[in-house]
Formats: structure tokens, C-alpha cells, sequence
């Protein structure tokens, strides 16, 4: 199915042109060809598919400052629009790559810069653990109350 997004680079062209996993599994059943013979039917499902993948985008974007996969609910969502829209697509390869680099760029890192990154996060964690449940009402001691 032809993705929208505007005028593609020869290159971008040819990356959709490749078949990813999901394209070859939907190639096995059929269900592309299905929804070519339908456009009222391929609408439909581009409209599901945006409207679930955005909402999935949104729900990680939420959970982003707490605990948890925040990031990799992001990147689900956006895998999931991906699947449909071009600009979804380029979206996750730019920010794999922003991931990849900074992985790289912590690697890089002497040892001791990599213990205060870790220390840095763990504190933030936790004092977003905590202002969670002080707002939520539970009763958490603070070194200044």
C-alpha cells in the first residue's frame, strides 16, 4: 500500500520499497491485496491503524517522567504507525539513531561518568516514585517535613 507523506528521496524510496516483517507476514495472508481491491476498506484501516498507533504514542508520552517503558511504548506506537505512514517511519529511524548514538556515546564513557549517568537516573526515578505517591496522597516522609 502506497504510504503518504510527500515527495520521497531516491533513497527513501527504495528503503520502502524493501519488505519488513510485517510487510512479508501481510504478503503471506494476503491482507495488503485485500485491502487493495477495497478502498473503502483500506481507508478504514488506515484510519484504525493511525488512531491505535497514536493513541499508543500518547499513552507513552504520558508515562515518559515515571517509572517504566515509557520510551518503548513510544517507539511501539510508532512502529505500529510506521506500518502505514511514511512519516511514521522516519520518525523511528530518526530516533533509533538518536538512541544508538547516545548508546554509543555512554560506551565511550570512563567508567566513573558512567556511574554518575546511572546514579543521576536512579535519583531521578525515585524522586518521581516519591512525588508520585506524596501527591497521590500516601503518607511518604521527606527529609524536610
Amino acid at each position: 500500500m502506497p504510504r503518504s507523506g510527500g515527495p520521497l528521496t531516491a533513497d527513501q524510496e527504495q528503503r520502502d520499497d524493501e519488505p519488513g516483517l510485517l510487510d512479508e507476514v501481510a504478503d503471506r495472508l494476503g491482507f495488503r491485496a485485500r485491502l487493495k481491491k477495497n478502498p473503502a476498506l483500506a481507508l478504514a484501516w488506515r484510519i484504525g491503524v493511525g488512531v491505535f498507533g497514536t493513541l499508543i504514542v500518547v499513552l507513552g508520552l504520558v508515562l515518559v517522567p515515571f517509572p517504566g517503558p515509557g520510551w518503548l511504548i513510544v517507539f511501539l506506537g510508532l512502529g505500529i504507525l510506521a506500518t502505514e505512514f511514511a512519516w511514521a517511519e522516519r520518525l523511528l529511524d530518526f530516533g533509533r539513531a538518536r538512541f544508538r548514538g547516545w548508546l554509543r556515546w555512554v560506551g565511550r564513557q570512563h567508567l566513573a561518568v558512567r556511574a554518575l549517568i546511572s546514579i543521576a537516573t536512579l535519583a531521578f526515578v525515585a524522586g518521581v516514585v516519591l512525588l508520585t505517591l506524596r501527591l497521590s496522597g500516601a503518607r511518604v516522609p521527606f527529609p524536610w517535613d
